[in-house]
């Protein structure tokens, strides 16, 4: 067994240089972003409530209860 033995092929080596110079490049664009804001008027969501309707039987059963759906 030489100490070579587990060096892949030319042609895999500079695939996987290319793959790791790709990902450099992409953390080296993203390391000089703006940051995304974190001001509440910049994300602007304010969604609308859903409307609870409470059926009549069940505003009779929490009436018998005394919890008053009302």
């Amino acid at each position: 067994m030489t100490p070579y033995e587990e060096i892949d092929s030319p042609t895999q080596l500079h695939s996987d240089c290319e793959a790791v110079n790709r990902r450099l490049d992409r953390a080296a664009r993203q390391a000089v972003e703006t940051p995304p804001s974190i001001h509440f008027e910049d994300f602007p969501r304010d969604l609308p409530k859903r409307e609870i309707q409470v059926s009549e039987a069940a505003q009779r059963l929490a009436n018998a209860l005394h919890l008053h759906l009302d």
